[in-house]
């Protein structure tokens, strides 16, 4: 808290300094106003507007048929609500692989249409020359490694990576490129955690963890998943706090009784003159 009695504004440096001394960095998703309002308000330190917003608002089946125009007009959203935490757009597919003249010009849309402060981009070390790029332009980036959501069909489904040795080599090769290319954070999602605690001590980035274990140095969750908006769907890495869809339910449930027998309005409800 500051003199004031006010949080400070979290910033990039604020990951490397949370790294530093070891204070957990809490990172969720949100996709709406209202919703980020909440985050903002109990304290997060990032809010990510993820291209997962395809499956848990649009009910696609993965992320990649999300597009830029649809994550700006979120992240603005997001953004309008945001005063103490970091804002980050989740780059889509096909926004930043084509080439790197693309990645600058819709990374550069997320910071000034949509008033983001930060890109996530997902890939390891075949995308960290562009990811380098992007920050030599005062473009702060969040990698994102292990399972990648991008490249599910190439990775077979939602997969725990780091498992065999070609892989996990990989990926710890990965790790040190986007340190080394500036990243200010990365998330490692779907690893094993002995994996992720081995790459949160090599870089001196922020490693935000999803589904890796509890040594990383943060967590992110897709909000929607721990509030429990979809029933039985449930991650094994996923904590649920609420079951929101419930709530939503028997809501609904009790305004079409009421409906139906008469019960709603009551002259109380109702403007009689």
């Amino acid at each position: 808290m500051s003199a004031t009695g006010k949080s400070k504004k979290i910033t990039t440096l604020s990951f490397s300094r949370k790294k530093r001394k070891g204070e957990k960095i809490v990172v969720l998703t949100a996709y709406d106003y209202y919703t980020a309002r909440i985050l903002e308000d109990n304290g997060v330190d990032a809010i990510l507007v993820g291209d997962s917003l395809n499956m848990v608002l649009y009910g696609k089946k993965s992320t990649l048929s999300a597009e830029m125009d649809k994550m700006v007009f979120h992240t603005t959203a997001v953004s309008d609500a945001s005063r103490r935490a970091l804002v980050i757009g989740d780059m889509p597919f096909l926004s930043y692989q084509p080439s790197v003249e693309t990645a600058i010009l819709n990374a550069g849309r997320f910071l000034k249409e949509a008033g983001a402060e930060a890109v996530k981009l997902e890939g390891g070390i075949e995308i960290a020359p562009t990811i380098k790029r992007l920050i030599e332009l005062g473009i702060p980036v969040m990698g994102h490694i292990g399972m990648t959501p991008q490249s599910i069909n190439r990775l077979g489904g939602a997969r725990v990576q780091g498992r065999d040795e070609s892989d996990k080599q990989y990926i710890i090769e990965s790790a040190q490129a986007l340190d080394e290319a500036g990243c200010f954070a990365s998330v490692l999602e779907l690893m094993t955690a002995p994996l992720a605690m081995e790459i949160s001590k090599m870089v001196k980035m922020a490693t935000i963890g999803i589904g890796a274990g509890p040594d990383c140095d943060g967590q992110v969750l897709v909000t929607n998943d721990i509030i429990g908006m979809y029933g039985e769907f449930k991650p094994r890495f996923v904590r649920r706090y609420a079951n929101v869809s419930d709530v939503i339910g028997k809501a609904v449930k009790q305004f079409t009784d009421d409906v139906r027998t008469g019960d709603y309005p009551t002259n109380e409800e109702s403007f009689l003159e």
